[in-house]
């Protein structure tokens, strides 16, 4: 099991902040690298009481929660967010719908299939998909068909767009999804504003820095549904529920169900380790974007999903509990130059990585990930 922290109990930070125009040495710096070693023990997501940023009472509340906020994604890449301001009957009620919908004969949901990297919108089935680290199309297709990740999704972007339009099932076939979603897809970009207002403030930008530069709502609400699988299908080499890989955009905010099987890799050793579901908590990690963004002070982390313990079915099989999570890709708008940020380079100093948009970037990625 993956421990978790208190924000109180968060590690200092070993990265540092470079602030213009100032000698002043703070805590947390941006710009260059430099890892102490790290325990096994030391390895730990943070849970983060996102109530003293949203209700602060004083400046130094909310920049100390803002602080927390950076220190965890600069040390972990992932942190729990309690006290988000997200109802918990607005997240089940969100899972039911999910889980009403991908119990619709294949035929419906094959009505909705995904066609297009740039619309990122439908339905995705087992096999299709294979989440890796690789660009490389003809890797991926060769990884895909070794090892195809066992999910199906079903991808829904912003509603008013003029160009890509959601591929919505008959209300018929499943009452209140649109409604539903539709509502979740717009509660979610808000926590991604205030969470992004915190990142800026904790990284001393001014805390509207990003509003807008997100504003566009160019995110992906991704329902995800592990169905049950024979233990057997998942023993062969790099076979997983979903393979390693860091997301592309700014943030995930990522809900769970009870069942787990999310893991994160502790970037100091190599190894995968749980990130056990704290009912009440949102997982929140960096995506490539935001690490770009930051020149790498914000740590875009692997993860992966694998099988839960398995039930019995024979002496030399079991069947895993069927999974449902829900992901929400927060990126930036599409036209957005996402180019190194003032505090996170060193004076005099070159940026890791050249300017791109996040349409490139993350349109990009999409097409080699899917067939």
């Amino acid at each position: 099991m993956l421990p978790v922290a208190s924000s109180s109990s968060v590690l200092p930070a070993v990265r540092r902040l470079v602030f213009p125009h100032t000698t002043v040495s703070r805590p947390l710096r941006c710009g260059w690298r430099t890892f102490a070693t790290h325990a096994e023990d030391a390895f730990r997501i943070p849970i983060i009481d996102f109530n003293k940023y949203r209700n602060a009472s004083t400046t130094a509340e909310k920049e100390q929660t803002a602080q927390d906020i950076v220190r965890g994604f600069t040390e972990v890449g992932f942190i729990y967010l309690s006290n988000h301001g997200i109802p918990d009957e607005t997240v089940q009620q969100t899972f039911q719908k999910s889980a009403e919908f991908f119990k619709l004969p294949m035929a419906k949901k094959s009505e909705l299939a995904w066609r297009d990297p740039r619309a990122n919108r439908g339905f995705v089935q087992v096999g299709r998909e294979r989440v890796t680290q690789s660009a490389d199309a003809e890797e991926i297709k060769q990884l895909r068909e070794k090892a195809p990740d066992y999910k199906e999704s079903m991808e829904i972007g912003r509603d008013w767009d003029k160009t890509y339009k959601n591929y919505w099932p008959q209300e018929s076939d499943a009452p209140g999804f649109k409604r539903t979603m539709l509502h979740f897809f717009q509660t979610c970009h808000d926590l991604h504003v205030l969470v992004m207002r915190s990142l800026a403030l904790g990284l001393h930008l001014e805390e509207s820095y990003f509003d807008s530069k997100i504003h566009e709502q160019y995110h992906n609400l991704r329902l995800l549904s592990y169905p049950p699988i024979k233990t057997q299908l998942l023993r062969g080499d790099g076979q997983a529920r979903a393979g390693a890989h860091s997301d592309y955009g700014t943030l995930t905010l990522l809900f769970q169900d009870s069942v787990g099987g999310l893991e994160v890799q502790n970037p100091h050793t190599g190894q995968f380790q749980p990130a056990t579901p704290i009912p009440g908590t949102i997982v929140v990690n960096a995506g490539d974007l935001l690490a770009r963004w930051s020149n790498d002070v914000l740590r875009s982390t692997l993860h992966r999903v694998v099988a839960p313990p398995a039930k019995a079915i024979s002496d030399t099989e079991g069947i895993t509990p069927a999974r449902q999570s829900i992901a929400f890709f927060c990126n930036p708008n599409d036209g957005a130059e996402i180019s190194c940020l003032p505090t996170c380079v060193v004076p005099g100093s070159k940026p890791k990585y050249p300017p791109v948009t996040t349409e490139d970037y993350i349109v990009g990625r999409l097409k080699a990930t899917y067939m």
